[in-house]
């Protein structure tokens, strides 16, 4: 089995670049429209955590051999035995994206952090490759 590895920086043009276009569109409606300041402030809420990973361009992947998989994404990290791991379960959610949990040999789950693994399709071909039994689950709830 050959050793896959992946990573991913926050910093990248594409994060900044929605950011960019997401505070313009803030400032027009200021500039504009006068909105209120508080409806601006709370409608930029949501993008402070995106803000802070430009800000602290933190990192975030996941490597396999044929003995751990581990993980990390800003100063959390974990790994896990190969052997511990039952299958791979990919659920695809109502908003179609692909979340990734590790069953255990004792039932436990553990959901791999979204921003840690690859695309889907290619992560299912190279956890099939190291002969992992993968379950694909479409448009689960929870």
């Amino acid at each position: 089995m050959t050793e896959f590895t992946f990573s991913r920086n926050n910093r990248a043009p594409r994060t900044v670049g929605v950011l960019i276009c997401v505070y313009a569109a803030l400032l027009a409606l200021v500039m504009m429209f006068e909105a209120a300041w508080w409806l601006v402030a709370l409608l930029a809420l949501p993008t402070l955590p995106a803000l802070w990973d430009v800000a602290q361009n933190t990192s975030a992947g996941l490597s396999l051999n044929e003995s751990k998989l581990k993980w990390f994404t800003g100063t959390r990290e974990a790994e896990i035995d190969c052997a511990d791991i039952d299958y791979i379960r990919f659920d695809t959610r109502w908003d179609f994206s692909v979340r990734v949990s590790l069953v255990l040999n004792s039932g436990k789950r553990i959901r791999l952090p979204d921003e840690s693994t690859p695309h889907h399709r290619e992560f299912e071909q190279v956890l099939q490759q190291a002969g992992f039994r993968v379950e694909r689950h479409h448009f689960v709830a929870f």
